[in-house]
C-alpha cells in the first residue's frame, strides 16, 4: 500500500466525523470524504510542507464549499439530526449525556459559519490554532478570536459554568 494511502486509512475517521458535521448528512458526508480522497489519490498538488491531514481538510472544506454552492440549486436535503436513533444502554448517566451534547450540537449548529469551522477544528478535531488557520486561510490572530468568542456563546447557550468549560476547551497553540 501507498505511503498516501496508509495515512488516508487512518484519517478516514476524523475526515467522516467533520463532513458527518459540517453536511449535516451521512449519505452527504461519506460522498465528501470519499471525493476528498480521490482528489488526494489522483494527485491534487499538495502544500509545501502542509501536515498530510491539514491538507486534507483543506481539500474536504473546499469541496465542501463547492457543494453548498452547487447545491443553491438543488432540492430539499435531511438533516442528520431527523434520523432515527439506535436505541442506546437504558440509564441516567447514558440520558444527561445525550441530553448535554444535544445541548452542545445544537448551540455549535446555532452558531455563524465562522465560529462554527473554528470549533469544529480545533475542539473537535483538535487542529492546533495555527493549522486551523492555514486550513481556513485566515491569520491565526483571527482563530482566536473566533474561538474565544464562540466558547462564550457556547457556553451562555448551554447554561455551563466555569467547572464545565473543559468541555468545549482544550486545544494546542
Amino acid at each position: 500500500m501507498s505511503s498516501i494511502g496508509a495515512e488516508l486509512i487512518a484519517l478516514l475517521p476524523r475526515l467522516r466525523r467533520y463532513a458527518l458535521k459540517v453536511s449535516r448528512s451521512p449519505e452527504a458526508a461519506d460522498d465528501l470524504v470519499q471525493a476528498a480522497c480521490e482528489r488526494a489519490l489522483l494527485g491534487a498538488e499538495r502544500a509545501a510542507g502542509a501536515p498530510f491531514d491539514v491538507w486534507m481538510f483543506c481539500i474536504m472544506r473546499n469541496l465542501h464549499i463547492d457543494l453548498l454552492r452547487r447545491q443553491k440549486t438543488r432540492g430539499e436535503t435531511v438533516d442528520v439530526d431527523d434520523q432515527p436513533e439506535v436505541a442506546g444502554e437504558d440509564g441516567r448517566l447514558v440520558t444527561e449525556s445525550r441530553l448535554m451534547l444535544d445541548r452542545v450540537s445544537r448551540a455549535i449548529d446555532a452558531l455563524p459559519e465562522e465560529f462554527r469551522d473554528v470549533v469544529l477544528l480545533v475542539c473537535v478535531e483538535e487542529f492546533s490554532y495555527r493549522e486551523a488557520a492555514e486550513i481556513l486561510g485566515i491569520p491565526i490572530g483571527t482563530v482566536m478570536s473566533r474561538l474565544a468568542r464562540a466558547r462564550l456563546r457556547l457556553a451562555e447557550a448551554t447554561g455551563m459554568d466555569g467547572q464545565d468549560e473543559g468541555i468545549i476547551a482544550g486545544a494546542r497553540a
